[in-house]
C-alpha cells in the first residue's frame, strides 16, 4: 500500500460544515507540497515530476490543530494512486 506524504502549504476554509457526534467539522482544501513516499514504503522513490509538486487535497477539520499550516500529512492510497497518474486537483 503505497502512500504520498507532503507539507501543508494553505488551508482554504470553505464554509461548510457537517455535525458529527456534536462535534461541528469544516471541510477544508488543503495543498499539500509533495516531499516522498511515507516510511512504510522505503523502496519507493517519488518522480521527478512530483517533487515539489503541490496538490490539493479535502480534508474535515474540527480542532484548532487540524488548521496547521507546515504540518506534514499523509495522503490516502486512493489520493496516491490519483496523483501518481497525473491529477494534482483531487477536489472534484
Amino acid at each position: 500500500m503505497r502512500k504520498l506524504q507532503g507539507i501543508v502549504v494553505e488551508i482554504e476554509r470553505t464554509g461548510e460544515y457537517r455535525e458529527r457526534n456534536g462535534e461541528k467539522w469544516e471541510k477544508c482544501i488543503f495543498t499539500v507540497e509533495l516531499i516522498g513516499f511515507s516510511k512504510r514504503t522505503p523502496h519507493e522513490k517519488l518522480p521527478e515530476s512530483l517533487k515539489g509538486a503541490k496538490v490539493k487535497i479535502i480534508r474535515w477539520c474540527c480542532y484548532d490543530w487540524h488548521y496547521k499550516i507546515s504540518a506534514r500529512t499523509t495522503l490516502t492510497p486512493k489520493e496516491t494512486e490519483r496523483v501518481l497518474k497525473g491529477e494534482l486537483d483531487l477536489t472534484k
